[in-house]
């Protein structure tokens, strides 16, 4: 079974998502998007959590609070979904796991599925000038 929501991110902005009821990003609560971002992010390379941000908003437009995404960070690395590296500093790197690869490619390609419908729909019945 699938579930549709439309999470809010802070107070900055809310970020559909679709995910399947046997994913591992539906354990992540009401922001499994969120997540989506958090490990888009991490599959560029290990980050630590200011670098997060700032990649995050810079690719998607999205502000993530260091709250939510702290909070999101503590159960991903508590599914397996990232693992916390060891510290030079005071900061923490993070880095996607093999399970975090396989999770985002399910929850993208879930994406990407509603994505497409909406698009062919929107262009078939309506027109916007």
């Amino acid at each position: 079974m699938r579930y549709f929501g439309l999470p809010s991110i802070g107070n900055r902005c809310s970020v559909p998502y679709v995910a399947d009821q046997n994913s591992q990003l539906q354990g992540l609560g009401k922001n499994p998007s969120v997540a989506a971002l958090i490990l888009s992010s991490l599959a560029g390379g290990e980050k630590h959590g200011y670098a997060l941000v700032k990649d995050v908003e810079e690719f998607s437009g999205v502000e993530l609070q260091p709250g939510t995404l702290y909070e999101a960070l503590a159960r991903l690395e508590r599914l397996g979904l990232i693992e916390a590296l060891a510290s030079q500093d005071r900061r923490r790197p993070y880095r996607l796991t093999g399970v975090g690869a396989a999770e985002l490619s399910a929850h993208l390609t879930a994406q990407q599925r509603v994505i497409s419908t909406g698009q062919s729909r929107l262009s078939r019945d309506w027109s916007f000038t």
